[in-house]
């Protein structure tokens, strides 16, 4: 009865969201207000709808109600009570189903929170989220119910894929989604404003703490992605430009582009046509990166579904809602005024500057990404973009958008003053300076960008702060100012300690790969590392073959890691658990995989679990210095938008500019 009642709920939300789709958009172009405030009551209910369809999914989840189709294929009984709740979304099914949820619930929060709003405006936008939601809704509805039954039902379930069996399964999906979608109610209010002809200063205040939302998630379900797959899947590094990761950052750094613009938008009256397109690129890359997840295109440890027929489906979606808004905004964009002028050499410049920069990575990376798969689909010869092609085109550009961020908040709106601005970033330049000189005389040999990379980083951290502080001057100054500046100010010392974890972790990692036999001993970055041999260890669902190890730095005392193979027998499938030392300075990782003598195939699960003990086994042991910080640096730009967000300039609507009479 539970699954019934969600296919149910779930057609009525398809309803609701059909009628929201079209009444709103007639009362605002007829100037109906009843119709127009049926947007509200629609959008609440739409939300209840959904919100009670995953509730009961998550309960036959929780029950193991194996008479699901999407239970047994992804659940099991033996398995712990965390990993079938989040089991829910790690699947095709239940992660759209996570998706629309999202959706949904943006569009509530715009009808129960956005009173301020012009009631023309906030029915188009409603409108325009209600028709993503109902494209969705409709894309459950024929081609992935999660509800469907099975007839008999089985016994018991097929699990979920071991590798999803990890606490960051629960928070990185969640969060990746509420920047994906979040970005969503972006795009309609940018098409409610394309259909109204109107982008004034006023809007872009609107759209600001919902960008600013949606960037904040994205960076943090980014971040829990990354510090996943470093202590899960093995890799030993943070980001390996999986075209799936590359799906998920291309938004970010639309997005980040999107911020900025929108301050231009809101204190200068300028960039609108600019940040209108943003908002409609940001979220048409959220739905390639649906596409591709889902259509079967990729395959990577990321992707749901390898049904053509749904990639059509999303193709289709993706095709109406870019192609449509771009369309509009054809027609419109040339009607919007530009707005206020100012000097390239100001405020304003350095954020065009940084829109540029921003936009051009985000086109490396979407080339990278998707010509492999253009060629491949053009009949052409499957071909590999990796690293080497995105460092040798990426990270160039990030070099000047650094250098930028730190200038840029010493500059004046408007017009600003070159000199000045160059004798105030004279001392954070000189903390840059001496930062490579340091990296230089206590780290090993590194190619030059590495000194560059340091550079930048100290630079940015000491401008921040240094501009932070003299803004505020005392104190008591400091806690009275807005909290956008507090926001701003942290959100940009954590791309610095990024920058600094990202370089660091990269230029000088040390490694050692090699078969080790029980008491043979490896140096290290000033460890040593001793092989102790293995044991034999079980958990809730699984069995593992656990490495003894100790490390000892000087004459310190020795620390354990264990490292493990686990063999899940539900799925007849192995995998790696790293074990890692952490510290601000570096962390020490270690992995096991095969014994020497398991062959060219690999261990099967007798033998890796039967070897004898003097078994030589393949250790990968990694010094990754200052790796931490990368996720650090992360989780305060996340913190720099939540703060920012609670700033209550950006819940109100911008003053409306006063027309001066000019003077005789």
């Amino acid at each position: 009865m539970p699954a019934e009642i969600g296919h149910v709920a779930l057609l009525l939300a398809l309803a609701a969201a059909c009628l929201q789709s079209v009444l709103p958009l007639v009362g605002a172009q007829r100037g109906e207000a009843r119709l127009m405030a049926f947007a509200r009551p629609a959008a609440l209910a739409q939300f209840v709808l959904v919100a009670l369809a995953f509730a009961l999914l998550t309960w036959c989840y929780v029950v193991s109600d194996f008479s699901v189709a999407n239970v047994f294929q992804n659940s099991h009984t033996a398995k712990p009570m965390l990993y079938k709740v989040t089991g829910v979304w790690g699947n095709h099914e239940g992660s759209l189903l996570l998706w629309v949820l999202i959706l949904a619930l943006f569009g509530a929060a715009v009808a129960a929170f956005g009173r301020n709003l012009p009631p023309p405006l906030a029915a188009r936008a409603l409108a325009v989220q209600a028709m993503i939601a109902a494209a969705f809704l409709a894309f459950m509805a024929f081609t992935s119910n999660p509800f469907e039954r099975l007839d008999p039902v089985p016994a018991e379930g097929r699990d979920l894929n071991p590798i999803l069996q990890d606490p960051g399964l629960a928070f990185h999906p969640p969060f990746l989604y509420l920047g994906y979608v979040g970005l969503s109610i972006v795009f309609s209010f940018a098409v409610a404003a394309l259909v109204e002809g109107r982008v004034d200063a006023a809007w872009a205040r609107w759209v600001r703490p919902w960008a600013l939302a949606a960037w904040a998630s994205l960076t943090l379900g980014i971040a829990l992605g990354s510090w996943w797959a470093y202590y899960e899947l093995g890799w030993g590094g943070w980001w390996y430009w999986d075209p799936v990761e590359n799906a998920s950052f291309m938004p970010w750094l639309v997005g980040a582009a999107l911020l900025h613009s929108a301050i231009v938008a809101e204190k200068r009256d300028a960039l609108k046509s600019w940040t209108i397109l943003l908002a409609i690129l940001a979220f048409g890359l959220s739905l390639i990166g649906t596409f591709l997840v889902r259509s079967g295109v990729l395959t990577s440890v990321h992707s749901f579904a390898s049904d053509p027929a749904r990639g059509a489906f999303i193709l289709a979606i993706l095709a109406v809602a870019i192609g449509g808004s771009l369309a509009l905004y054809a027609w419109r964009a040339p009607t919007l005024k530009p707005g206020g002028a100012f000097a390239p050499m100001s405020r304003e410049g350095g954020l065009v500057l940084n829109n540029l920069l921003l936009s051009t990575a985000c086109a490396t990376v979407f080339v990278g990404t998707l010509y492999p798969l253009f060629l491949e689909g053009l009949g052409g010869a499957k071909v590999s973009v990796g690293a080497p092609f995105f460092n040798a085109t990426f990270v160039p550009l990030m070099i000047p958008l650094v250098a930028a961020m730190a200038v840029g908040p010493f500059l004046a709106w408007k017009r600003a003053d070159a000199r000045a601005a160059l004798r105030r970033v004279a001392l954070p330049a000189a903390a840059g300076a001496l930062a490579a000189i340091a990296c230089a005389l206590a780290a090993p040999p590194a190619p030059a960008l590495a000194y560059v990379g340091a550079a930048l980083a100290a630079m940015l951290a000491a401008a921040t702060i240094g501009e932070f502080a003299a803004r505020a001057g005392t104190l008591r100054r400091a806690i009275g100012l807005p909290r956008a500046a507090w926001g701003t100010a942290i959100a940009h010392l954590g791309m610095a300690v990024t920058v600094a974890g990202v370089v660091a972790s990269a230029a000088w990692q040390s490694e050692s790969i090699g078969l080790m036999r029980p008491g043979e001993s490896v140096s290290i970055a000033g460890w040593q590392v001793t092989f102790r041999g293995t044991e034999l260890a079980r958990g809730a669902n699984y069995t593992a073959r656990r490495g003894l190890f100790e490390a000892r730095r000087g004459e310190g005392s020795a620390l354990r890691l264990s490292p493990a193979k686990r063999f899940y027998p539900s799925t007849g499938s192995t995998t790696t658990e790293a074990a890692i030392h952490g510290s601000i300075l570096g962390d020490l990782y270690v992995t096991i995989a095969d014994p020497a003598e398991a062959g060219p195939q690999g261990a099967n699960a007798r033998f890796l679990f039967e070897a004898p003990t003097d078994t030589a086994w393949a250790v990968r042991i990694t010094h990754n210095p200052l790796v931490a910080w990368i996720w650090a640096g992360a989780g305060l730009m996340a913190l720099g938008g939540a703060v920012s967000l609670t700033d209550r300039r950006l819940r109100v609507g911008a003053p409306t500019r006063r027309l001066r009479t000019a003077r005789a």
